[in-house]
């Protein structure tokens, strides 16, 4: 689980934040190599993202939105 600083919160309050990247990519049935090449993004670094060991940065999760044809949305839930 990642937790993502809000300013509309109070401070010292988090959001948790659930990375959906593995369920967005195999719904479009690409693999991480695909993934990798289309956003410029390394496989490795990819894998961690999925398993929620590597916090990506709001331009990394653009360049995979752009990569799989989605918008940025999709790719994460905020659970509260």
């Amino acid at each position: 689980m990642i937790y993502m600083k809000m300013s509309i919160l109070k401070m010292g309050d988090f959001m948790k934040v659930k990375i959906l990247l593995r369920e967005v990519r195999l719904k479009k049935n690409i693999t991480l190599e695909t993934l990798a090449r289309l956003s410029g993004i390394s496989k490795g670094h990819l894998s961690k993202i999925e398993r929620q060991e590597r916090e990506p940065k709001i331009s990394t999760l653009i360049q995979i939105a752009i990569a799989l044809n989605v918008d940025v949305k999709e790719l994460y839930k905020v659970i509260l």
